[in-house]
């Protein structure tokens, strides 16, 4: 690894550091509020019906799933962070990074839960207090869907990921140039100007 792309790691690393330490903070802070704000109970409207503020202790995923398997559910929070974060490492796109960096605090903001709560191994509950009626969750879950979409989207527009992404992608428009040069000078074989 060369100077100049060690210095762009450096960043890359930074940034996902950055982002994934202040939205996970965002999510700790606003489920420590929750935590103690609405611990009576009490259902506090927003914007009706479709978002109020109720506090629960949810020891599944998503909409309650896997509630009897919260120490599976640990694990592979614990491991997708791991991964999140090689990942990072090896991009070479701070759109990727930023992404991975969302991703990584969402997983994280409910792993803490799981071993911040815990009284058995990893069997926390997660705190969830924002109610849209259909389901409760948190900052953490808004995060990785916000993170799901954007790496749709990265995907989607054809964002690199790799050095070999990018390379792949030069060649492929230096392909698509010279095919163009080609078909310019097939076209005017003389190389006058047919006005």
């Amino acid at each position: 690894m060369n100077t100049r792309q060690h210095g762009r790691l450096r960043i890359r690393v930074a940034v996902f550091a950055c982002v994934a330490g202040v939205a996970l903070a965002c999510d700790q802070i606003s489920k420590a509020w929750a935590s103690s704000a609405l611990v009576d109970g009490r259902t506090v409207p927003v914007a009706p019906p479709l978002l109020s503020l109720t506090l629960i202790h949810n020891p599944g995923a998503s909409l309650g799933l896997g509630s009897s398997m919260t120490w599976l559910i640990s694990i592979l929070a614990a491991v997708a962070c791991v991964l999140l974060t090689i990942l990072a490492l090896t991009t070479v796109s701070m759109r990727w990074t930023v992404a991975l960096a969302i991703a990584f605090a969402g997983a994280a903001g409910n792993l803490v839960d799981r071993v911040a709560y815990a009284d058995g191994f990893l069997n926390g509950k997660v705190v969830d207090f924002l109610n849209y009626g259909w389901s409760i969750g948190n900052v953490a879950d808004i995060l990785l869907i916000l993170a799901g979409v954007g790496i749709v989207v990265l995907i989607l527009i054809g964002e690199p990921f790799s050095e070999r992404d990018m390379n792949d992608r030069h060649a492929a428009r230096l392909r698509n140039a010279r095919v163009g040069t080609e078909s310019q000078s097939e076209e005017n074989p003389t190389g006058s100007d047919s006005r």
